[in-house]
């Protein structure tokens, strides 16, 4: 945990925010896998985290914005759990790690929330992602699950995300700290690359790493020769020379601030010179953003289409496309070569804070849709601050279904060279090329103290090796 101070001030900034009401903060619960004594690996709520700080189940917390008072629910483990579970602390010393003195057995929520509703006092909650959380919510305020999406406090979710957001100098030590498990899983990867290992050896090995260095991964691992598919999740193919493997991956550290990094590269070990040059154009692109971003920019408007603009350059090179770069970011064509967001915020999440919403500089702006989407995650209003952490992850994909659907459609006719497509990339797969950036007071920074091995001669003397 971080110093008491640390959760005492997250807390009454959060009281200042809302300015009235009862903000309900409930802990995750055990989640169980295939029967109930047998539950996934734990993992708290990030907001809960971020103003409690406490790393166990069935907890929950209150914070009143008007009258500062805080209490932590939850119950004492007895002798029979203890058996099971060794000796644990108990709910007071864990609300004196958190700075929070009164202390109650969950039973009693309920009767603090009834209380608060018989004197009309607005409830404030985030929208619930789990299903014991929607039980549990809906028990207690008396809403049927399917409509805790109407009464969620849009309020709530606009300070909490405003907040978390902007990383403070401890959160950033533990987002460094985070890197190095990335770094570790990376470099393991590449070691283990070579034909006739089979994919899923690697993510077993790195996932290993994660664990042995942090809490695990902070999202399944993708390790695929398919790169041209984004999100890849299997993993049982055997890797072939001439194919290139895709590896994202990230690993969740002892304070759960996560990395996440993306590498591609020649499972010979050796890039083709049709491989090398689609690389060295994510590459550039990649190493462009990274220059360019400062605070004060618009996500959309200057820092993604930027990089479709610069991959487009690109492209433009090697005769992918007709025309200028300008002509076909316009057009819409760049869909079909980078069919996502350059980046997404990190922090506590992976995608930080998506569970509720982020991501846009005047929160009044989106309100209406938040209230209609149950999120306020909007990047085209995305202004970067000091202290906004985002991956910076371009890539160039080859997906043949896509390319077969915009073609038959006559789109971007003209614009993209579709013979040349066909007739040598079909088969290429996908390059990404990941990095996580902070946004400074001047400019931004990658994250970590060195780099995962990215250039084509860097990669070319550890893969495999």
């Amino acid at each position: 945990m971080f110093p008491i101070q640390t959760y005492l001030s997250r807390r009454a900034q959060l009281r200042t925010k809302m300015g009235s009401g009862i903000i309900l903060l409930p802990g995750n619960h055990p989640s169980p896998n295939n029967y109930p004594n047998n539950a996934y690996y734990f993992r708290q709520d990030s907001t809960f985290l971020y103003y409690f700080g406490l790393n166990l189940p069935s907890l929950a917390g209150i914070i009143d914005a008007d009258t500062g008072d805080e209490i932590l629910f939850g119950d004492d483990f007895t002798v029979e759990d203890i058996i099971w579970t060794g000796p644990q602390p108990t709910l007071r010393e864990l609300g004196a790690q958190a700075g929070v003195n009164d202390c109650r057995p969950m039973a009693a929520l309920a009767d603090c929330v009834a209380r608060a509703i018989r004197l009309g006092r607005r409830i404030h909650y985030l929208p619930p992602y789990r299903g014991e959380t929607k039980l549990q919510l809906s028990a207690l305020l008396g809403i049927a699950p399917q409509m805790l999406h109407d009464y969620k406090s849009v309020d709530l979710m606009f300070a909490v995300a405003e907040m978390r957001e902007v990383k403070s100098d401890e959160e950033i030590a533990q987002m460094e700290d985070a890197f190095h498990i990335g770094y570790a899983m990376h470099t393991s990867a590449m070691h283990m690359c070579r034909p006739g290992v089979i994919e899923r050896e690697i993510a077993g090995a790195i996932e290993g790493v994660a664990k042995s260095m942090g809490l695990g991964v902070s999202f399944p691992s993708i390790v695929s020769q398919h790169g041209e598919t984004l999100h890849n999740l299997n993993s049982e193919g055997i890797l072939q020379e001439g194919r290139l493997l895709l590896v994202d991956a990230g690993g969740e550290n002892l304070m759960n601030y996560c990395s996440d990094h993306t590498r591609t590269y020649p499972v010979s070990g050796r890039f083709t010179d049709l491989q090398r040059e689609i690389y060295e154009i994510v590459l550039a692109c990649h190493d462009h953003i990274a220059r360019i971003v400062r605070p004060g920019m618009m996500y959309m408007q200057e820092v993604h289409l930027e990089a479709y603009r610069k991959l487009a350059e690109g492209l433009v090179g090697v005769g992918l496309l007709k025309g200028t770069a300008e002509d076909a970011v316009a057009s819409g064509a760049m869909y079909l070569f980078m069919p996502h967001g350059l980046g997404h915020g990190l922090g506590m999440d992976v995608h930080d804070c998506e569970n509720i919403g982020e991501r846009s500089f005047d929160y009044s702006q989106v309100a209406e849709r938040a209230a209609q989407s149950a999120t306020c995650l909007h990047r085209a209003t995305w202004r970067l601050r000091p202290g906004t952490i985002l991956s910076d992850e371009p890539g160039i994909y080859f997906i043949p279904a896509l390319i077969d659907k915009c073609e038959a459609e006559g789109q971007y006719r003209g614009i993209v060279n579709y013979d040349l497509l066909r007739s040598r990339y079909l088969d290429f797969g996908g390059i990404r090329i990941e990095d996580d950036l902070l946004v400074t007071e001047t400019g931004c920074r990658i994250i970590g103290d060195r780099t995962i091995p990215i250039t084509v001669e860097q990669l070319e003397a550890v893969v495999g090796r």
